[in-house]
């Protein structure tokens, strides 16, 4: 990196400006880590003061990503990114982004379905789910786990599809349109065997979005629960005052 001091704008400016011309310009790739604050203070001949708000601006901006203890990483693009009111399925969320979108199938089967999901999908006592377990990829990385469960009277022939969209698939086999969901967002920690699934270090926070959808006669057709690597999505909501 180049000295930029002597010039006339603000520096902090001038040092996001240079940094985002070098992720622009390939020179910083996502993941990467940046030299220490001294280092890169150093090199770009500015205060660690004036670094130090140079990347508190690029964190907002989610440009780098700031780990306490470990140091600072260029952001990779967020695989997913939009309003947290909008329901789509994985497939889409990747595709929009521009990624490839992939899917490794872990596991299908049916079984018969415990309390909860005898509740969340308004079961009697007795009936069977089918449990489909994929990790769905970007561009050939892991990025979310997926364990999805539906009645399996809905779905006598199991699940045959191969990296299509799970709400797509439902409607070519069944006919049934999901309508909308009602979701339940949760951090999560290090987990052993999701954390490994996706390729995920011990210090990479996780979230959890488990939602219920239902069909367009509101009976619920879908029990989900989507395991995302945090530094892979990216929703915001609008709020308006009552």
């Amino acid at each position: 990196m180049m000295s930029i001091k002597g010039n006339v704008r603000s520096l902090f400016l001038l040092v996001m400006d240079k940094i985002k011309s070098d992720i622009e310009t390939g020179l910083l790739r996502p993941g990467e880590r940046l030299p220490s604050e001294a280092e890169l203070s150093k090199q770009l001949g500015v205060s660690r003061a004036t670094l130090r708000e140079a990347l508190r601006l690029l964190e907002e901006e989610k440009i780098v990503i700031r780990r306490h203890g470990v140091g600072t990483f260029i952001n990779s693009k967020p695989v997913f990114s939009g309003g947290i009111g909008e329901l789509f399925s994985v497939t889409d969320a990747i595709e929009r982004q521009g990624y490839t979108a992939g899917t490794l199938i872990l596991k299908t089967s049916f079984g018969e379905s415990a309390e909860e999901e005898r509740k969340r999908l308004a079961l009697n006592p007795g009936e069977g789910v089918l449990i489909v377990e994929r990790i769905r990829t970007a561009d050939g990385e892991p990025v979310v786990y997926c364990v999805d469960r539906i009645p399996a009277h809905l779905v006598p022939g199991g699940y045959a599809a191969s990296g299509e969209s799970i709400f797509k698939w439902l409607e070519s086999v069944t006919g049934v349109r999901i309508a909308y969901a009602v979701a339940d967002i949760e951090p999560m920690g290090y987990n052993e065997k999701v954390s490994n699934l996706l390729h995920c270090d011990k210090s990479a926070p996780m979230l959890l979005l488990k939602q219920i959808h239902y069909d367009e006669s509101e009976k619920p057709v879908l029990y989900s629960h989507n395991y995302f690597r945090a530094d892979k999505i990216h929703f915001h909501v609008v709020r308006r005052r009552l």
